[in-house]
């Protein structure tokens, strides 16, 4: 396995990627609300990266047709921007990741759309702390399960459950590289997170069970209890005693 190293040069053009990725989101935040189709945030976004002289990393990748995944409901990851209306009371992540100057920016946000239930809010919340928690921890030394252990502990100390069938990923000058980061393990194992390493966190809880399966497009994965799922995701970047996060 061969795990890039990135300079603090690097990390600051890596910055401006995910400084748009991050924009785009807060953008496409202002225009979600119920009775628009998950196309118009596709191409809202897609016009925005333009805007801002980055392209989509997803728009083609292995076939992949559209500029952003749109996953609603009890659609956990990949989730196709299509015709579909956004109603009242449901959530939705949009999955983002722009390249610039050759460098990738990968970001999501589960949003709700107008009022949603209790339960639905809690889920959002615990996901993003989740994430949170995993990304907090992160320094020189630590091994990847420490990081798994932290996410995983948290959300099923509140009832839910974390998705095993997808995980993080390196990221930087490649929108896929190593080391895979699963958002579920046991402490002091795995391999060492060093410095230089640039890689996503973006677990996947369910309301239900962790348990996933892929519609026959290939892509659309969703629960198979057919339960609610939402997912937060950051790019972080492995300092000498810490992180930085790429897509504040």
């Amino acid at each position: 396995m061969t795990i890039k190293k990135y300079t603090k040069e690097d990390f600051k053009l890596l910055k401006l990627a995910g400084k748009i990725t991050s924009n785009s989101l807060n953008y496409i935040e202002k225009i979600i609300k119920p009775g628009i189709s998950t196309n118009l945030i596709d191409e809202e976004i897609n016009n925005f990266l333009k805007k801002n002289n980055a392209y989509s990393a997803p728009l083609f990748y292995r076939g992949y047709p559209k500029s952003v995944c749109t996953s609603i409901n009890h659609v956990v990851c990949h989730g196709i921007p299509s015709e579909k209306i956004l109603n009242e009371g449901d959530i939705v992540n949009v999955d983002v990741t722009a390249v610039l100057n050759g460098y990738h920016g990968d970001a999501s946000k589960t949003f709700c759309v107008g009022d949603v239930s209790i339960k639905a809010k809690k889920l959002v919340q615990t996901t993003y702390e989740s994430m949170m928690e995993g990304i907090n921890i992160i320094k020189p030394g630590i091994k990847l399960g420490d990081l798994g252990f932290a996410i995983q502990s948290y959300a099923e100390a509140r009832g839910f459950s974390v998705v095993r069938d997808f995980c993080g990923h390196g990221v930087g000058k490649s929108f896929h590289e190593e080391p895979n980061i699963l958002h579920y393990g046991k402490k002091g194992e795995g391999i060492e997170i060093l410095e230089g390493m640039v890689f996503t966190v973006e677990p996947m809880i369910n309301e239900g069970n962790y348990e996933t399966k892929v519609l026959k497009d290939g892509w659309t994965a969703v629960t198979k209890d057919k339960t609610l799922s939402a997912q937060f995701e950051h790019t972080v970047g492995v300092t000498n005693n810490g992180f930085e996060i790429f897509t504040l």
